[in-house]
């Protein structure tokens, strides 16, 4: 083995652990408080806040320290991080309709139930940006969990290996991430086999929905354009399918037609709403 390929196994070890690294910072910093209260509490949210923000300005520097003057030269570190002007309006709005697509049944059903309505309602928006809980979901989640998953962990991974594999491998740490769940569960008073299974499902569908975050980000070259996506999705939550049999019977097969529909549609549109060119996206992706 030549001293190249030694260096550059040694050079990929370090960005996985480097990744690793920033797995396991980013769950403890949501520990470092010790408290009794619920995740939901207001000081629990409070503190976390806190934490998941010093984390989101120390990502970068580990990045900064791990990425190589190779990934450098194709682009300077705010480019890597997704952090561009160029192409910016596609990037948020795109990746929103591609979402909102695939959601489109759930979106079916809200409109029939009147849910819609709502967002109509000043009074709405205004309440939720009270609710520290909705803010957690909607916003302060998001942005957090797709600046260190995404934004600077993709950017070492793509290092080691090719863009579509970074896509697939990475959100399975953003799913394990979402293991910690767990003990909160326990701690909620669920038994250890129940809060199993929930982790184990959300460790699948966060798994999913990682990798379909880090393909928008390869693909648009903008942290914005995951960031508006994972908004979106924890505003709709996952679908309840149950909740199709409260319907009327010709509203069913609407909503059904409508998941199926919006799936198809979100096949058949992902390649065409993500090409680079679209995002003048020269990094990650030779168009």
């Amino acid at each position: 083995m030549s001293l190249n390929d030694w260096f550059g196994i040694s050079q990929c070890s370090l960005s996985v652990c480097a990744c690793i690294f920033l797995t396991i910072s980013y769950v403890a910093s949501l520990y470092v408080w010790r408290s009794s209260l619920s995740r939901d509490h207001p000081s629990t949210i409070k503190r976390r806040f806190f934490s998941v923000s010093v984390m989101m300005l120390l990502a970068p520097f580990l990045v900064q320290y791990f990425i190589t003057e190779e990934s450098l030269s194709k682009g300077d570190l705010y480019e890597h991080l997704g952090l561009r002007w160029s192409g910016i309006i596609p990037a948020m709005i795109s990746p929103l309709i591609l979402t909102a697509t695939l959601f489109l049944g759930p979106l079916t059903m809200q409109f029939l139930s009147g849910i819609w309505k709502l967002y109509a309602e000043p009074m709405y928006w205004l309440s939720s940006w009270q609710d520290l809980v909705w803010v957690r979901n909607h916003f302060m989640a998001p942005l957090s969990e797709e600046w260190v998953f995404r934004a600077c962990m993709i950017p070492l991974l793509i290092q080691c290996v090719d863009p579509m594999t970074a896509v697939f491998a990475g959100p399975l740490l953003f799913g394990i991430a979402h293991f910690h769940h767990m003990f909160e569960q326990m701690k909620a008073g669920f038994e250890f086999k129940t809060a199993l299974m929930i982790s184990t499902f959300q460790f699948m569908y966060t798994s999913l929905f990682g990798a379909y975050s880090a393909y928008l980000f390869v693909r648009t070259g903008h942290f914005v354009a995951p960031l508006v996506a994972h908004m979106f999705c924890n505003h709709m939550g996952f679908p309840n399918f149950a909740e199709i049999s409260e319907f009327p019977p010709l509203q069913r097969v609407l909503i059904v037609c409508n998941f199926l529909l919006g799936f198809g549609l979100w096949c058949f549109m992902l390649n065409p709403l993500t090409s680079p060119d679209i995002y003048d996206n020269r990094l990650h992706w030779e168009t």
